[in-house]
């Protein structure tokens, strides 16, 4: 009889060579694959610089389509951009191609993805670049976006009749928009609005020119109208005294 010891030890021996076995049948499979090379995903002819530049170059019509903006009004922006020091130019990545990355994104509703076959980039230079052109819009709304501080009644309200006097102290409007994302799962349930999207609550004011004079971002979608209003007269937003604002009645 054999005794515990060499039971065992055969055992192991016989579970070796099955192992070696198995080796040699899945060696064949698999090896095409470790020899295969590695194919680039970005196979574009164009980088996205290349791109960006073709696109500014082209039919005012296709800088609409692709960015939301004329040639020169991007241009321009970019330049303001660069000069204050807001974006600046790295390597790879210039300020027309981060502002273009951002406009082509929030144009078309691109994910990170999209944006990568669009652009020629990595996924993390992407997440980057946007990122940083999040950062500069709260510098970009202090800057740019104003109440208004007129006492005047507007030209548009004087002149027709269907809205004087019954609008001669009204001075703009305010109204709300659900604005899609994409969180992850364990921060979702605040954002998931009544109609049981994912997105952000975000509050607009305009005037008569169709200037917004204020915006307030970054709300979950659950959030009440009346709730995002009142965090933005928190944070400055303010009616002037004898003056009102068109609004729904979620306000």
């Amino acid at each position: 009889m054999c005794s515990w010891e060499e039971l065992a030890r055969q055992f192991l021996l016989e579970e070796e060579e099955d192992d070696e076995e198995f080796f040699f049948i899945l060696l064949p499979a698999i090896l095409p694959f470790l020899s295969e090379e590695k194919r680039s995903i970005h196979t574009s002819s164009l980088s996205g610089a290349q791109k960006v530049k073709e696109i500014l170059e082209g039919h005012e019509s296709w800088c609409k389509s692709e960015f939301r903006m004329e040639p020169e009004i991007f241009k321009a922006t970019s330049n303001f951009l660069r000069r204050e020091g807001l974006l600046r130019d790295t390597r790879g990545v210039n300020v027309e191609e981060q502002l273009g990355m951002f406009m082509y994104m929030i144009s078309h509703n691109a994910s990170n993805q999209m944006l990568q076959k669009a652009f020629q980039h990595s996924g993390e230079t992407i997440h980057q670049k946007i990122s940083e052109v999040f950062d500069i819009v709260p510098t970009l709304t202090q800057r740019f976006v104003k109440l208004p501080n007129s006492i005047q009644t507007h030209p548009k309200i004087i002149t027709d009749s269907r809205f004087m006097p019954f609008f001669q102290i009204c001075i703009g409007a305010i109204d709300g928009t659900h604005v899609p994302i994409t969180i992850a799962e364990d921060k979702a349930p605040p954002y998931r609005n009544r109609k049981g999207s994912l997105s952000q609550n975000v509050m607009l004011a305009c005037d008569f020119d169709l200037n917004f004079i204020f915006i307030s971002c970054g709300w979950e979608g659950s959030a009440s109208d009346a709730g995002v209003l009142r965090s933005a007269i928190s944070k400055g937003f303010s009616v002037p005294e004898g003056k009102f604002y068109l609004v729904d009645g979620g306000y």
